[in-house]
């Protein structure tokens, strides 16, 4: 079962896209260990939000 379930993406794609923008530009386009985390949590939200999904890089 995923860690986030449809049910919890209860903003929009403009909501969640507006957090990760915020994200890269706090980190200067240099995520640590726990932002690439909540950048990957955000990423699962926001395809969640978009009725999409998300690819993982091999």
């Amino acid at each position: 079962m995923s860690p986030m379930s449809p049910s919890l993406s209860a903003r929009s794609a403009a909501e969640v896209n507006a957090e990760i923008r915020d994200l890269w530009q706090r980190s200067g386009g240099c995520l640590t260990p726990q932002d690439e985390a909540e950048y990957q949590r955000l990423l699962v939200e926001w395809a969640a939000a978009t009725g999409g999904s998300v690819r993982t890089a091999a």
